[in-house]
């Protein structure tokens, strides 16, 4: 699946396929977190299984200002990760979204097509 942005300046995702992301052109294939700041970071979370609490409390992190919103993509489907391990979030105020990787994708360049201070932390192949 292709994607195209209205904003082709700004960090994007460009194309999306079984196991792996394009962000600006640039394949990955190991789970990752984008900021609407533009930075890329691998994410050391490989399966949904593996979530744990700091996965989420480093996305605070992430940008200079605490995001305003986190899109977390679970994987191929939509799994949902348990409220606690989301509990620093929460705590800040800061909303999550939770999505399958292909909808976290498509909502990412919407929103920072718009300004949005998002981080996006995205699970890869799982």
């Amino acid at each position: 699946m292709k994607f195209h942005a209205d904003k082709p300046d700004s960090l994007s995702i460009t194309a999306l396929g079984e196991g792996w992301v394009a962000i600006n052109g640039e394949r990955h294939e190991n789970s990752l977190v984008l900021t609407s700041a533009g930075q890329v970071q691998p994410w050391d979370c490989a399966a949904f299984e593996a979530l744990t609490a700091s996965h989420f409390e480093r996305l605070i992190g992430a940008m200079p200002e605490p995001p305003e919103l986190v899109i977390f993509g679970s994987g191929k489907r939509l799994r949902f990760a348990q409220p606690a391990l989301m509990r620093t979030l929460i705590e800040r105020r800061i909303g999550v979204e939770t999505m399958d990787t292909a909808a976290a994708c498509r909502t990412f360049n919407i929103l920072v097509a718009e300004g949005r201070r998002v981080v996006s932390a995205l699970i890869i192949g799982d």
